[in-house]
């Protein structure tokens, strides 16, 4: 996957912009376009949607916007294009507040979301949004691979943002030792 790409703005188009790096020029699908300067340099962080017909580069301003993105797309059926068309439409922290908040009303607003739509993305992404918002406070790299590897333990996003609060304490450690640190507070709150 392509982590980002840093170079100089090109071509604006509607939905999409041009980097040109190297003198290679990466098509990526962008919104916002309004936000950017041509002839500017900028590093956009990218998200390659590859499929048996197509590989597409979508692109962020953001890690955190890349992300949210990506769990977006989790939803069972919501694509990137439709991802997209919702990041285009409503701000980060409006989307995170309507699914924390059960806003279905709001989100039906949104292009191309119906009823069942708006009702699936509560359904799969309330509760796991939280921790997003701390870890944007935090620069550090090994307390977000210690807090995805106990995600991907199946601990939910309430339990981590405690640990996430412990881990900034302790952010000079290794994430196997952030890891350990995790799992015991994780255990003591379960009791």
């Amino acid at each position: 996957m392509i982590e980002y790409i840093k170079g100089e703005l090109v071509i604006i188009g509607l939905d999409y912009i041009v980097i040109e790096n190297s003198g290679i020029g990466y098509h990526i699908n962008y919104i916002n376009n309004s936000k950017l300067i041509l002839n500017e340099s900028y590093q956009i962080f990218t998200y390659q949607h590859i499929r048996e017909d197509e590989n597409t580069l979508y692109g962020f301003l953001s890690i955190d916007e890349r992300e949210f993105f990506k769990r977006l797309i989790s939803v069972k059926g919501l694509g990137p294009k439709t991802a997209m068309n919702i990041f285009s439409a409503i701000t980060l922290e409006q989307l995170i507040n309507a699914i924390e908040n059960n806003d279905v009303a709001l989100l039906k607003k949104l292009p191309k979301i119906g009823a069942k739509t708006a009702s699936q993305i509560v359904l799969d992404l309330k509760g796991k949004l939280v921790v997003i918002d701390n870890i944007k406070s935090v620069s550090n790299n090994n307390i977000n691979d210690a807090l995805e590897a106990l995600k991907s333990l199946g601990y939910k996003a309430s339990e981590l943002n405690n640990v996430s609060n412990i881990f900034k304490e302790n952010g000079d450690l290794q994430v196997d030792e952030l890891i350990k640190i995790g799992l015991v507070n994780l255990n003591k709150a379960r009791r």
